[in-house]
């Protein structure tokens, strides 16, 4: 097998202007209902890119947990290696793959941290096993076995087994409020449609098509 010669044709259909929404967040949302009424695995998950001090930049896989005009939410160790980035450099980039419905949405824009209300209002909301999770990781850390992180856990468990489990003051989420929103369909022979969204102000974008 070659890895050049993978390839497909792209045939889920096209992306016209006429068919575009004026507010790119009312577009994210009909894209993200039908990729959920399109039964596609985790489809809010995101990639969040962010760069180190040096520059370097690092990508992983988070989810959104909320969305609306102010921006895209996600939560996190306050401690772990994309928060630390952020500290230092608060620009980020979020990507949403979904491959099936042959449909990427690409963002670009700055992450602040939440308010202590909008932290307590999400933690309390999640299921007991989540947030003994997030007290037992101290995400990013090093780790001599997993038997000390499920010992951690199992720990935590028996601690908390007859209380409410408080919040961490380690555990947080950001807003990411967007700058750009670039929505992408792939088209047959290679010629996919993307209209990238640009944050013009007072609540205004300006909307262009881009060359595949």
């Amino acid at each position: 097998m070659k890895i050049a010669d993978i390839r497909r044709e792209y045939i889920k259909g096209g992306l016209r202007r006429k068919d575009l929404k004026a507010d790119p967040i009312e577009q994210f949302n009909l894209w993200l209902e039908q990729a959920v009424a399109a039964n596609l695995e985790d489809p809010t998950a995101m990639t969040i890119a962010t760069v180190d001090e040096n520059g370097q930049p690092f990508q992983r896989i988070v989810l959104l947990k909320n969305v609306d005009k102010n921006g895209f939410v996600f939560y996190t160790n306050l401690g772990s290696r994309k928060a630390q980035h952020i500290e230092n450099h608060n620009k980020v980039s979020i990507h949403f793959p979904w491959h099936t419905l042959e449909r990427q949405v690409h963002i670009t824009g700055v992450a602040e941290k939440l308010s202590a209300v909008e932290n307590m209002k999400y933690f309390t909301s999640r299921p007991k096993e989540s947030q003994l999770a997030a007290w037992a990781s101290k995400q990013s850390s090093r780790l001599s076995t997993r038997g000390v992180l499920e010992g951690k856990y199992l720990e935590l468990k028996q601690k908390f087994a007859k209380g409410e489990i408080p919040i961490p003051t380690f555990w947080g989420g950001y807003r990411i409020r967007p700058e750009s929103i670039e929505f992408w369909q792939g088209g047959e022979h290679r010629l996919h449609d993307r209209f990238l969204f640009t944050d013009a102000g007072e609540g205004h974008w300006d909307v262009e098509r881009l060359a595949p």
